[in-house]
């Protein structure tokens, strides 16, 4: 009997250590996969961003000429930016929340970022076209997107502080949030500078513009819907007309 408590003993002792060595060699394994991928992450969503704030004629500088710039960072700021401003819509404190989580449309908030920044893009290249700006779409594009990191990050402390202040507090949400946009702004006023080398004045006039083009894309693209449903409404009345012709003759 003792004899076959040791054996059990002996084969659970031995499953253990198994496991353990499958464990270790399975973390071992993930962690030397996933270490590159959140040291790139790391460096190019976070502290190059960053770096640019602190920096920003140096570091759109490196972010043009040396090719720093990355649409697959765009892109990754662009996702997460939508991310968290979802998460936000549904998620803040309701102190600071007014909406209703049944109002909340994920393709309305994609639309919504993605929209404005492909419009903002084009409204740029097409001002800068007749100003000989020497940044090309796809740079204004990325610009635009880290850009927004700024914004991103006062979402996400926006989204902790608006769960844990008080009434009295919220003055300190308001400013984060407004520090998110002013930083935006400013990132973007220098990247226009550094993009297009373009001196104070034409920067300034450039950035004038483009809110004209965006305007008047925003305007186009209004009328073109307005138009798409009509002709949709239209086209529609007939085929229930014809149906309803078929119905009744049938």
């Amino acid at each position: 009997m003792k004899q076959f408590f040791i054996n059990i003993w002996n084969h659970i002792k031995s499953f253990c250590i198994s496991a353990g060595k499958l464990i270790a060699f399975s973390a071992v394994w993930l962690w030397s996969n996933i270490k590159p991928g959140l040291a790139f992450f790391y460096r190019e969503c976070i502290k190059f961003p960053t770096y640019i704030i602190f920096h920003p004629l140096k570091g759109f500088e490196e972010f043009k000429r040396y090719k720093r710039g990355k649409m697959s960072v765009a892109l990754i700021l662009m996702f997460l930016t939508i991310l968290f401003n979802i998460l936000s819509f549904q998620y803040n404190g309701f102190l600071t929340n007014p909406n209703d989580i049944k109002d909340l449309n994920s393709i309305a908030q994609i639309a919504y970022i993605v929209g404005l920044v492909i419009v903002v893009t084009i409204g740029n290249w097409s001002v800068t076209t007749l100003f000989s700006g020497k940044g090309t779409m796809k740079e204004i594009f990325m610009m635009i997107c880290y850009c927004l990191f700024p914004f991103m990050i006062s979402k996400v402390f926006g989204l902790f502080l608006s769960n844990v202040l008080t009434t009295n507090e919220l003055a300190i949400y308001s400013l984060v949030n407004t520090l998110g946009v002013f930083i935006m702004v400013f990132m973007f006023f220098f990247g226009i500078i550094s993009i297009h080398e373009y001196g104070l004045v034409q920067c300034l006039l450039t950035i004038l513009f483009t809110i004209i083009a965006v305007v008047i894309v925003l305007f186009a693209c209004l009328l073109f819907f307005d138009l798409f449903q009509r002709m949709y409404g239209f086209i529609y009345t007939i085929y229930q007309e014809l149906t309803l012709r078929n119905i009744i003759g049938g």
